[in-house]
Protein backbone atom coordinates (compact mmCIF):
# COMPACT_ATOMS: atom_id res chain seq x y z
CA UNK A 1 0.00 0.00 0.00
CA UNK A 2 1.16 3.54 -0.80
CA UNK A 3 0.62 5.10 2.63
CA UNK A 4 1.51 8.62 1.46
CA UNK A 5 -1.13 8.48 -1.29
CA UNK A 6 -3.63 7.09 1.19
CA UNK A 7 -3.09 10.04 3.53
CA UNK A 8 -3.20 12.61 0.72
CA UNK A 9 -6.52 11.17 -0.42
CA UNK A 10 -8.09 11.46 3.04
CA UNK A 11 -6.76 15.00 3.49
CA UNK A 12 -9.28 16.12 0.83
CA UNK A 13 -7.34 18.83 -1.00
CA UNK A 14 -8.99 21.65 -2.89
CA UNK A 15 -6.75 23.72 -5.14
CA UNK A 16 -7.47 27.26 -6.17
CA UNK A 17 -5.98 30.39 -7.67
CA UNK A 18 -6.88 33.88 -6.48
CA UNK A 19 -4.26 36.26 -7.89
CA UNK A 20 -2.56 36.93 -11.21
CA UNK A 21 0.20 39.50 -10.80
CA UNK A 22 2.64 41.21 -13.12
CA UNK A 23 5.36 43.15 -11.31
CA UNK A 24 8.18 45.33 -12.62
CA UNK A 25 11.38 46.06 -10.70
CA UNK A 26 11.83 47.42 -8.18
CA UNK A 27 8.98 45.94 -6.16
CA UNK A 28 8.37 44.28 -2.79
CA UNK A 29 5.06 43.01 -1.40
CA UNK A 30 3.98 41.67 1.99
CA UNK A 31 1.76 38.67 1.29
CA UNK A 32 -0.45 36.45 3.45
CA UNK A 33 -3.39 34.41 2.17
CA UNK A 34 -6.29 34.58 4.61
CA UNK A 35 -9.69 32.91 4.74
CA UNK A 36 -11.17 36.22 3.60
CA UNK A 37 -9.06 36.09 0.41
CA UNK A 38 -10.46 32.65 -0.40
CA UNK A 39 -14.10 33.16 0.53
CA UNK A 40 -15.22 33.51 -3.11
CA UNK A 41 -13.35 30.40 -4.26
CA UNK A 42 -14.07 27.64 -1.70
CA UNK A 43 -15.84 27.14 1.60
CA UNK A 44 -13.48 28.01 4.44
CA UNK A 45 -10.85 25.25 4.63
CA UNK A 46 -9.47 23.88 7.88
CA UNK A 47 -5.93 24.63 6.73
CA UNK A 48 -4.44 26.73 3.93
CA UNK A 49 -1.18 26.14 2.07
CA UNK A 50 -0.29 29.19 0.00
CA UNK A 51 1.81 28.97 -3.14
CA UNK A 52 3.37 31.21 -5.78
CA UNK A 53 4.19 30.01 -9.28
CA UNK A 54 6.62 32.10 -11.33
CA UNK A 55 5.41 32.15 -14.91
CA UNK A 56 8.33 34.31 -16.07
CA UNK A 57 11.04 36.47 -14.54
CA UNK A 58 12.37 35.92 -11.03
CA UNK A 59 11.80 36.98 -7.43
CA UNK A 60 13.00 36.62 -3.85
CA UNK A 61 10.83 35.32 -1.01
CA UNK A 62 11.49 35.42 2.73
CA UNK A 63 9.60 34.61 5.89
CA UNK A 64 10.73 35.65 9.38
CA UNK A 65 13.56 33.54 10.69
CA UNK A 66 14.40 31.94 7.32
CA UNK A 67 16.92 32.73 4.59
CA UNK A 68 15.59 34.25 1.35
CA UNK A 69 14.61 31.87 -1.45
CA UNK A 70 15.26 32.76 -5.10
CA UNK A 71 12.66 31.67 -7.66
CA UNK A 72 12.85 31.79 -11.45
CA UNK A 73 10.39 31.08 -14.26
CA UNK A 74 8.90 27.58 -14.02
CA UNK A 75 9.52 27.29 -10.27
CA UNK A 76 7.01 27.18 -7.46
CA UNK A 77 7.17 27.87 -3.74
CA UNK A 78 4.71 26.45 -1.22
CA UNK A 79 4.18 27.71 2.33
CA UNK A 80 2.74 24.66 4.16
CA UNK A 81 2.09 26.63 7.36
CA UNK A 82 0.79 29.72 5.56
CA UNK A 83 3.30 32.13 7.08
CA UNK A 84 3.18 35.81 6.16
CA UNK A 85 6.09 36.56 3.81
CA UNK A 86 7.86 39.14 1.70
CA UNK A 87 8.37 38.67 -2.02
CA UNK A 88 9.89 41.03 -4.52
CA UNK A 89 12.65 41.88 -6.96
CA UNK A 90 14.62 42.98 -3.88
CA UNK A 91 13.70 42.65 -0.21
CA UNK A 92 15.30 45.92 0.93
CA UNK A 93 12.70 47.89 -1.06
CA UNK A 94 9.85 49.33 1.10
CA UNK A 95 7.16 46.66 1.14
CA UNK A 96 3.58 47.31 0.10
CA UNK A 97 0.83 45.31 1.81
CA UNK A 98 -0.63 43.05 -0.87
CA UNK A 99 -4.18 43.85 0.23
CA UNK A 100 -3.60 47.48 -0.73
CA UNK A 101 -2.93 46.44 -4.33
CA UNK A 102 -6.22 44.62 -4.78
CA UNK A 103 -8.65 46.69 -6.89
CA UNK A 104 -11.97 47.02 -5.10
CA UNK A 105 -13.92 46.39 -8.32
CA UNK A 106 -12.21 43.01 -8.75
CA UNK A 107 -12.33 41.83 -5.15
CA UNK A 108 -15.02 39.19 -5.75
CA UNK A 109 -13.23 37.26 -8.49
CA UNK A 110 -9.73 36.47 -9.69
CA UNK A 111 -7.61 39.44 -8.69
CA UNK A 112 -5.25 40.88 -11.28
CA UNK A 113 -2.67 43.42 -10.20
CA UNK A 114 0.05 45.36 -11.97
CA UNK A 115 2.66 46.98 -9.75
CA UNK A 116 6.27 48.13 -9.73
CA UNK A 117 8.81 50.64 -10.91
CA UNK A 118 8.77 49.86 -14.62
CA UNK A 119 11.94 47.75 -14.78
CA UNK A 120 12.48 44.03 -15.35
CA UNK A 121 9.09 42.22 -15.38
CA UNK A 122 8.01 39.20 -13.34
CA UNK A 123 4.74 37.39 -13.85
CA UNK A 124 3.42 35.20 -11.02
CA UNK A 125 0.25 33.32 -10.18
CA UNK A 126 -0.72 32.99 -6.52
CA UNK A 127 -2.93 30.19 -5.30
CA UNK A 128 -3.71 27.90 -2.41
CA UNK A 129 -4.27 24.31 -1.44
CA UNK A 130 -7.15 24.05 0.99
CA UNK A 131 -7.24 21.04 3.34
CA UNK A 132 -10.35 20.05 5.24
CA UNK A 133 -8.34 19.00 8.30
CA UNK A 134 -6.80 21.77 10.36
CA UNK A 135 -3.93 19.58 11.55
CA UNK A 136 -2.18 16.44 10.36
CA UNK A 137 1.28 14.96 10.99
CA UNK A 138 2.09 15.18 7.29
CA UNK A 139 1.61 18.97 7.33
CA UNK A 140 3.48 19.28 10.62
CA UNK A 141 6.40 17.41 9.04
CA UNK A 142 6.76 19.85 6.13
CA UNK A 143 9.09 22.87 6.30
CA UNK A 144 7.83 26.45 6.40
CA UNK A 145 9.04 27.04 2.83
CA UNK A 146 9.15 24.43 0.05
CA UNK A 147 10.71 25.36 -3.27
CA UNK A 148 9.78 23.06 -6.11
CA UNK A 149 11.19 22.97 -9.61
CA UNK A 150 9.63 20.73 -12.21
CA UNK A 151 12.95 20.33 -14.02
CA UNK A 152 13.99 16.70 -13.72
CA UNK A 153 10.80 15.67 -11.89
CA UNK A 154 8.71 12.76 -13.18
CA UNK A 155 6.40 14.18 -15.87
CA UNK A 156 7.94 17.56 -15.01
CA UNK A 157 7.97 18.87 -18.58
CA UNK A 158 4.30 18.03 -19.08
CA UNK A 159 3.28 19.55 -15.73
CA UNK A 160 5.36 22.68 -16.33
CA UNK A 161 3.99 23.29 -19.82
CA UNK A 162 0.40 22.64 -18.68
CA UNK A 163 0.76 24.96 -15.69
CA UNK A 164 2.39 27.67 -17.78
CA UNK A 165 -0.36 27.44 -20.41
CA UNK A 166 -3.13 27.62 -17.81
CA UNK A 167 -1.41 30.54 -16.07
CA UNK A 168 -1.26 32.49 -19.32
CA UNK A 169 -4.95 31.77 -19.89
CA UNK A 170 -5.76 33.00 -16.40
CA UNK A 171 -4.01 36.27 -17.27
CA UNK A 172 -6.24 36.61 -20.36
CA UNK A 173 -9.32 35.71 -18.26
CA UNK A 174 -10.34 32.82 -20.48
CA UNK A 175 -13.27 30.85 -19.02
CA UNK A 176 -12.32 27.65 -17.22
CA UNK A 177 -8.61 28.39 -16.95
CA UNK A 178 -8.78 28.93 -13.19
CA UNK A 179 -10.31 25.48 -12.72
CA UNK A 180 -7.54 23.86 -14.77
CA UNK A 181 -4.88 25.70 -12.78
CA UNK A 182 -6.52 24.69 -9.49
CA UNK A 183 -6.35 20.99 -10.38
CA UNK A 184 -2.77 21.32 -11.56
CA UNK A 185 -1.83 23.00 -8.28
CA UNK A 186 -3.14 19.96 -6.37
CA UNK A 187 -0.96 17.72 -8.53
CA UNK A 188 2.04 19.96 -7.95
CA UNK A 189 1.55 19.82 -4.19
CA UNK A 190 1.58 16.01 -4.28
CA UNK A 191 4.73 16.03 -6.44
CA UNK A 192 6.41 18.55 -4.13
CA UNK A 193 5.69 16.42 -1.05
CA UNK A 194 6.99 13.28 -2.77
CA UNK A 195 10.14 15.10 -3.87
CA UNK A 196 10.71 16.48 -0.38
CA UNK A 197 10.28 13.04 1.20
CA UNK A 198 12.79 11.51 -1.21
CA UNK A 199 15.43 14.07 -0.23
CA UNK A 200 15.07 13.97 3.55
CA UNK A 201 18.44 13.59 5.31
CA UNK A 202 18.85 10.38 7.34
CA UNK A 203 18.78 12.22 10.69
CA UNK A 204 15.46 14.01 10.04
CA UNK A 205 12.48 13.09 12.21
CA UNK A 206 8.73 13.44 11.67
CA UNK A 207 5.90 11.59 10.00
CA UNK A 208 7.67 11.39 6.63
CA UNK A 209 10.80 10.09 8.32
CA UNK A 210 8.68 7.41 9.97
CA UNK A 211 7.24 6.46 6.61
CA UNK A 212 10.77 6.06 5.24
CA UNK A 213 12.04 4.07 8.24
CA UNK A 214 12.00 0.31 7.47
CA UNK A 215 10.69 -0.54 10.95
CA UNK A 216 8.16 2.21 11.62
CA UNK A 217 6.83 2.10 8.06
CA UNK A 218 5.70 -1.49 8.63
CA UNK A 219 3.41 -0.28 11.41
CA UNK A 220 2.17 2.69 9.40
CA UNK A 221 1.37 0.44 6.45
CA UNK A 222 -0.56 -1.92 8.72
CA UNK A 223 -2.49 0.95 10.30
CA UNK A 224 -3.53 2.23 6.89
CA UNK A 225 -4.25 -1.18 5.39
CA UNK A 226 -6.30 -2.49 8.35
CA UNK A 227 -7.51 0.42 10.50
CA UNK A 228 -10.36 -1.63 12.02
CA UNK A 229 -8.08 -4.39 13.30
CA UNK A 230 -7.77 -4.44 17.12
CA UNK A 231 -4.08 -3.56 17.09
CA UNK A 232 -1.93 -3.75 20.20
CA UNK A 233 1.59 -2.46 20.66
CA UNK A 234 2.76 -6.05 21.20
CA UNK A 235 1.32 -7.16 17.85
CA UNK A 236 2.81 -4.17 16.03
CA UNK A 237 6.18 -4.82 17.62
CA UNK A 238 6.00 -8.34 16.23
CA UNK A 239 5.24 -7.00 12.75
CA UNK A 240 8.24 -4.67 13.09
CA UNK A 241 10.49 -7.46 14.51
CA UNK A 242 11.32 -5.47 17.64
CA UNK A 243 10.60 -5.75 21.33
CA UNK A 244 7.53 -3.91 22.60
CA UNK A 245 9.54 -1.17 24.32
CA UNK A 246 12.01 -0.73 21.45
CA UNK A 247 9.22 -0.45 18.89
CA UNK A 248 7.15 2.03 20.93
CA UNK A 249 10.22 4.19 21.57
CA UNK A 250 11.28 4.18 17.92
CA UNK A 251 7.79 4.98 16.63
CA UNK A 252 7.28 7.82 19.11
CA UNK A 253 10.75 9.24 18.49
CA UNK A 254 10.28 9.37 14.71
CA UNK A 255 6.58 10.13 14.29
CA UNK A 256 6.15 12.38 17.33
CA UNK A 257 3.36 10.47 19.08
CA UNK A 258 2.85 6.94 20.47
CA UNK A 259 1.62 4.32 17.99
CA UNK A 260 -1.82 3.87 19.54
CA UNK A 261 -2.37 7.62 19.62
CA UNK A 262 -1.54 7.76 15.92
CA UNK A 263 -3.96 4.91 15.22
CA UNK A 264 -6.76 6.61 17.16
CA UNK A 265 -6.24 9.87 15.25
CA UNK A 266 -6.09 8.07 11.89
CA UNK A 267 -9.33 6.26 12.67
CA UNK A 268 -10.96 9.62 13.36
CA UNK A 269 -9.69 10.94 10.02
CA UNK A 270 -11.31 8.01 8.25
CA UNK A 271 -14.49 8.38 10.26
CA UNK A 272 -14.70 12.07 9.37
CA UNK A 273 -14.31 11.22 5.70
CA UNK A 274 -17.08 8.63 5.83
CA UNK A 275 -19.37 11.03 7.68
CA UNK A 276 -18.78 13.60 4.93
CA UNK A 277 -19.65 11.08 2.25
CA UNK A 278 -22.93 10.27 3.99
CA UNK A 279 -23.32 6.74 2.61
CA UNK A 280 -23.05 4.84 5.91
CA UNK A 281 -24.81 4.99 9.22
CA UNK A 282 -22.84 6.01 12.30
CA UNK A 283 -22.98 2.40 13.54
CA UNK A 284 -21.51 1.15 10.25
CA UNK A 285 -18.75 3.78 10.35
CA UNK A 286 -17.92 2.78 13.92
CA UNK A 287 -17.29 -0.81 12.79
CA UNK A 288 -15.20 0.18 9.77
CA UNK A 289 -12.79 2.15 11.97
CA UNK A 290 -12.42 -0.44 14.69
CA UNK A 291 -15.11 0.21 17.33
CA UNK A 292 -17.40 -2.58 18.48
CA UNK A 293 -20.11 -0.21 19.67
CA UNK A 294 -21.56 3.05 18.45
CA UNK A 295 -21.36 4.42 21.99
CA UNK A 296 -17.60 3.84 22.26
CA UNK A 297 -17.05 5.35 18.82
CA UNK A 298 -19.17 8.39 19.71
CA UNK A 299 -17.12 9.01 22.86
CA UNK A 300 -13.83 8.73 20.94
CA UNK A 301 -15.07 10.97 18.13
CA UNK A 302 -16.28 13.60 20.57
CA UNK A 303 -12.87 13.66 22.29
CA UNK A 304 -11.21 14.41 18.95
CA UNK A 305 -13.74 16.82 17.47
CA UNK A 306 -15.54 18.32 20.41
CA UNK A 307 -18.93 17.13 19.13
CA UNK A 308 -20.77 13.88 18.50
CA UNK A 309 -20.64 12.25 15.02
CA UNK A 310 -24.27 13.13 14.24
CA UNK A 311 -23.70 16.81 15.04
CA UNK A 312 -20.44 16.80 13.08
CA UNK A 313 -22.17 15.27 10.06
CA UNK A 314 -24.68 18.12 10.06
CA UNK A 315 -22.03 20.85 10.19
CA UNK A 316 -18.93 18.85 9.29
CA UNK A 317 -17.82 20.98 6.35
CA UNK A 318 -16.81 23.73 8.76
CA UNK A 319 -15.60 21.55 11.65
CA UNK A 320 -12.75 19.38 10.35
CA UNK A 321 -10.03 20.18 12.85
CA UNK A 322 -8.72 16.78 13.94
CA UNK A 323 -5.91 17.51 16.38
CA UNK A 324 -2.65 15.61 16.17
CA UNK A 325 0.31 16.08 18.44
CA UNK A 326 3.28 17.84 16.85
CA UNK A 327 5.26 15.55 14.56
CA UNK A 328 8.33 17.68 13.88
Amino acid sequence: MDTLSDVLRVLRMTGGVFLDAQFTAPWCVLSHATADDLRHHVSTPGHVIAYHYVVSGQLLLRIDGESPVTLAGGEMVLLPHNDAHLLGSALDVPAVDGDQLVPVSNADGLVQIRHGGGGVPTHIVCGFIGLESASHPLIDALPRVMKYSMAGAPAGDWIASSFRYAAQEVASQRAGSGTVLAKLSELLFVEAVRGYADKLPPERKGWLAGLRDPVVSRALIQFHARPAHPWTVDELAGVAFLSRSAFAERFTDLVGMPPMRYLAAWRMQLAAQRLREGRQTIAQIALTVGYDSEAAFTRAFKREHGMAPGAWRRVGASHTDIVYASAH
